[in-house]
């Protein structure tokens, strides 16, 4: 089971996103926080193309335990994909990343 000292900071046994974020961030510098984020793109671009499609990223929540269509992950990849073409780039996912992090620094202020 993970532990608050594993990250889980609400004890419930799970790592949430916000968790996550903090575990990845806490006590680092830009290109640290930068290299990071490259790793996590990485599990999600299987084919190392540079880009997440919707098919990666539902084998990547399938391997998580979690079963998502096809159109929800679609809908997932949409609210991400800001210049519409279907898939997420680095610049996308980093700035979706970066927003996250914004939002779990300010939820812990």
């Amino acid at each position: 089971m993970i532990t608050e000292l594993d990250g889980d900071g609400d004890g419930d046994g799970f790592i949430d996103l916000n968790e996550f974020i903090e575990l990845n961030t806490k006590g680092i510098g830009y290109s640290e926080l930068l290299e990071n984020l490259k790793g996590a793109f990485s599990v999600f671009d299987a084919d190392k193309n540079g880009w997440i499609t919707v098919d990666e990223l539902q084998s990547v929540l399938r391997s998580l335990g979690e079963e998502f269509s096809t159109g929800d992950c679609r809908k997932m990849i949409a609210g991400v994909d800001r210049d519409g073409d279907g898939r997420i780039s680095f610049e996308e996912f980093k700035v979706m990343m970066m927003n996250g992090i914004i939002e779990a620094q300010n939820q812990s202020n």
